[in-house]
């Protein structure tokens, strides 16, 4: 695995934030190039296809992204030196997503010759994750092949994410009208927006997932009032809507419009829940294996994937956007290891 350690120190020395990845791109096709790998490229984004494609087989997909958030503060380290102390490499984008991108790459290679497969293999190297971007995954699902399966590298301690909640953003604003505050005069817009939160915090969403569970909604945001003595006539906040699996986006903006007074704009309607059920060939797989299969709070290209995926990578994702992020050699050799055993014989 030490090529591939080693190709990862050299992304973590190179700065890849969302919509600025080129220069990552660049040492994918490069590795690619030095072995003889044929491979496609759109904008930052870079894709191979195991030789020997065959229409008449289920194709898997192989995914993870190159590009990191900024160096949260905190950092005692160069976020880009890829320091090395023993068995640990500390450096941005070491966990999420450079571990799993890599290793990722090393079971596409393991599979690229030898003998026949029941499967034909795909693997991506993705732009734009952190940002949801549109110029990343979501801008080469029309190149693809069609797509039977997905395991998307993300740290989960190789553990396997059968289900992801998925995301919807609103923009609510809350429409009273503006009087001084000294008289009964107006409608305060504030008041109007913290009865609907308050509405929303107490809601229980019906429909509850086993992986999942139910249905998060969190005011993250709130502004109002231009100064101390004048009532607001509007309110705007913002609700994190974490989804699960019963709900499409759709239904939870309508049920979330219905309930409050407010004026709710989606942002987008993007991100939704996405997964397996544990009936699923791979979910039985990793049962066979004493794989532990969990619902994901987090969300990833794994959300505008249309097909069955799931999400599994090394690394933690407790260690995700904080400062001195941190992946150890032990963690890659053994996600190899574990990958190979779960997809050696695997039939979908």
């Amino acid at each position: 695995m030490n090529d591939y350690i080693q190709l990862l120190i050299r992304l973590i020395r190179t700065p890849s934030f969302s919509k600025n990845e080129s220069d990552a791109a660049g040492i994918i096709r490069h590795f690619l190039n030095e072995r003889n790998v044929h491979f496609q490229t759109h904008k930052n984004n870079t894709w191979a296809i195991r030789p020997g494609f065959d229409p008449q087989k289920p194709t898997i997909l192989l995914n993870s992204h190159i590009d990191t958030v900024k160096p949260a503060p905190g950092w005692t380290v160069d976020p880009f030196g890829a320091l090395e102390e023993g068995d640990r490499i500390t450096g941005l984008g070491s966990n999420d997503a450079g571990a799993p991108l890599v290793v990722l790459l090393a079971v596409f290679m393991h599979f690229m010759n030898g003998k026949d497969l029941p499967w034909n293999l795909v693997y991506a190297a993705t732009a734009e994750e952190e940002n949801s971007g549109p110029d990343g995954f979501e801008s080469i699902k029309v190149f693809l092949p069609p797509i039977d399966f997905a395991i998307v590298g993300e740290p989960t301690r190789m553990d396997v994410a059968i289900a992801e909640r998925g995301l919807l953003v609103l923009d609510c604003h809350a429409h009273g009208k503006s009087g001084h505050a000294a008289r009964e005069e107006g409608e305060n817009a504030l008041y109007i927006a913290l009865d609907d939160i308050s509405r929303l915090r107490d809601y229980a969403f019906e429909k509850v997932s086993d992986t999942l569970g139910r249905v998060k909604v969190t005011a993250t945001q709130i502004e109002a009032g231009t100064q101390h003595n004048v009532v607001p006539d509007i309110c705007h906040f913002v609700l994190d809507v974490r989804t699960n699996e019963y709900y499409t986006n759709h239904e939870l903006y309508s049920i979330i419009s219905d309930i409050v007074r407010s004026e709710v704009k989606p942002r987008s309607f993007r991100l939704n829940s996405s997964g397996i059920g544990a009936d699923h060939p791979f979910a039985i797989r990793a049962k066979e294996l004493g794989i532990a299969m969990y619902g994901s709070p987090t969300t990833s290209d794994q959300a505008i994937m249309p097909w069955p995926s799931v999400k599994m990578g090394p690394g933690d994702s407790a260690r995700s956007h904080t400062a001195n992020e941190y992946i150890l050699k032990s963690e890659i050799e053994h996600a190899f290891s574990l990958y190979l055993k779960i997809l050696e014989g695997f039939v979908l």
